[in-house]
Parts: structure tokens; sequence; C-alpha cells
């Protein structure tokens, strides 16, 4: 598959025909995956805290320091929910949270422990909360890593990356980490033998140049690492957001063609996930024609999403379905995207 610039990029984002563009994703994918296999995992989102100072415009979850609503979960109440997705067949827990500023590193190793404990692959904090608890304890960003990855750390989540463009993080998510910050994070976590996932959450008022952007970052980055396992874009939920009335909400066309551009710009990313979670079993479906190869999560819990009032809901038998019906045969894989037996 040619390498795509910057010109063509921006050129495929506004091309007028999606079926065109779906079928140069299809067959860009296929040149990645020609076995027909499509993936999902089972597995639980976890939010330790809703705590956050970050204050991001796009968040319906957060709540800030004080706030009545406010939460730490407990190393119980982690045990238990733990426990419960193992039972349900759950081989990694993903656990985010908040930039709560007061959690210290030591909170972090004992909720990577209580996981370990349990026998789940720990898939834990993004980015910025990597970046809040070095600043918080005093360490650079490796150190932070280390210590982490001693108490328990396997993956790490590409969440809060929203759009790598500082133009529009400063206008959505100025407290947030900077662009830089993220991408150093993702390549301290690569070169200390570490897989990561990277996403996009779309839609918050970028142009396309921004998105190209994110995209050429996400692929210099693996060019020089090889360290990130998959892709995951989606469309921001404006619902219960700073944000909400202040633009039209972005839907299932909008999304098919930044994901088919997604697979046709980063061609070093193995892998592509379809987002049921934000668009719905039906383009989800969709989107396997469109460059994607992963069906994500049965996400037994997710409540951040969820916030902002979007409450589809798939079941194990329901993903498997929507992938058979589709023509591809579906397999269950582990965070590392190897198909288990």
């Amino acid at each position: 598959m040619r390498r795509l610039g910057e010109t063509e990029l921006l050129r495929l984002l506004d091309e007028p025909d999606l079926l065109v563009l779906g079928r140069m994703a299809e067959e860009a994918r296929t040149e990645l995956h020609p076995d027909g296999v499509v993936t999902y995992v089972i597995d639980r989102n976890v939010n330790y805290t809703n705590v956050c100072v970050s204050g991001c415009r796009f968040c319906a979850y957060f709540r800030p320091p004080g706030h009545p609503e406010a939460f730490v979960l407990s190393l119980d109440e982690l045990r238990a929910k733990c426990l419960e997705a193992k039972a349900l067949g759950a081989t990694q827990i993903l656990l985010q949270g908040g930039l709560h500023p007061e959690l210290r590193i030591g909170c972090y190793q004992d909720m990577l422990q209580v996981i370990k404990q349990v026998g789940l692959h720990a898939h834990c904090f993004s980015p910025p909360e990597i970046v809040h608890l070095a600043r918080l304890g005093r360490l650079d960003v490796r150190e932070c890593l280390v210590q982490l990855r001693s108490a328990g750390l396997d993956t790490i989540p590409g969440g809060g990356a929203e759009v790598l463009s500082d133009e529009v993080r400063s206008r959505v998510s100025p407290r947030k980490c900077t662009k830089a910050e993220w991408l150093h994070v993702m390549r301290e976590a690569h070169g200390l033998g570490m897989r990561t996932t990277a996403t996009m959450m779309f839609g918050i008022g970028e142009e396309p140049r921004h998105l190209v952007e994110h995209f050429l970052a996400i692929r210099e980055l693996q060019d020089e690492t090889g360290g990130f396992t998959a892709f995951i874009p989606w469309t921001f939920q404006l619902a219960n957001t700073a944000l909400e009335g202040s633009m039209p909400p972005l839907g299932g066309y909008a999304y098919l063609r930044v994901l088919a551009v997604s697979r046709l710009a980063l061609d070093n990313v193995p892998n592509l996930q379809a987002s049921w979670v934000t668009q719905g079993g039906k383009i989800a479906q969709l989107a396997l024609r469109f460059g994607a190869n992963d069906m994500g999560s049965t996400m037994i819990e997710e409540n951040v999403v969820r916030a902002a009032g979007v409450t589809f809901r798939l079941p194990r038998e329901e993903i498997v379905r929507l992938i058979e019906d589709a023509g591809f045969e579906a397999r269950q894989r582990d965070c590392y995207y190897n198909v288990m037996s």
C-alpha cells in the first residue's frame, strides 16, 4: 500500500463518494488482514474516580473536588468489579479516571495489584493521567511508568488524545496534557517494551487539517517505535457537556468517512477498531467494510460515554452475530490482538 501524504489525506477527507472511500479502506484492511477474521475482547471499563481538575469542555462525567457526586473507588469495590468481570469471561480491566489532585502513585500501585491478584490483564491509565501523576509525585514520566509497571501495569490505553493538535486542545481542554506530552508518554512506554493503543475523539470543532495532524503524529511515532497495537476513532457525544448546543453532532456518515481515512493514513498501525459504543451495532457492522478489523470490547461496564447520553449495549453474542452477518469470522482476542484459542 503506497503511503499517503498530507495533501492526499486532506483530499480524501473531502471525497464526495463515501462508497469509493469505503472500498479503498476495505482494500487496505484486506491487505493487512487477509484471513477474514474480526476480533473482539471481553473486558470491563472501570473508572476509579470521577474527580478531575482538568475541566474539559467535552466531558459530561467529571466532577470537581468537593462535589457531592464525587467519588473514589475503594480497593474492595475494585476487587469486587474485577471478580465479577472475570466470572463473566473478561480477560482484562481497562482502568481510567479523572485527574484527582490528591491521589498519589501508591494508590495507583495498589489498584494495579488488585487487578493482578484477580488474574486479569491491566490496561490502565491514559497519558493525561500519567502526566498528572508524574507531576504530583515530582517524577519524570519514565520513572512514573517504571514504578507503575513494577506494580502490574501491562499496557496503556490511548485515551486523552482527543485531537492531537494544540490548536484544538487549547480550546476544549486547556488544562490537560499537550500534544507533545501525550506523545512523550507513549514514546517512553514503547521504549520500556510496553504496548499501547491510540485514539481520536473528533467532532469537537476541529478542521480536516487537525485530523491529518493527528494521523501524521501517530504514524510518525509508530515508525519510530512500533508500539501502537491499534487505533480507535470515535465521535464526540455532546449531551450534558459544556459544548452542548454549540455545534451539530456527527452521525454515521461522518464517522465512516474518518474511519476509512484512518485506515488509509495509518498504514503502520495493524488494527483499527469500530466504535459501537458511540455509533451502535449497525454502524459498527458497516465499519467492518470501511477499514475496521476489530469490534472492540463487550464493555461489561462503561460510564463516561453513558454520561453523555449514549446507552448502546452489545453482549458478546450480539457482537459475534454482527461480525458473522457481515461475512467475517468472529474471534476473541487478548489486549495484544492475539487470537485466543
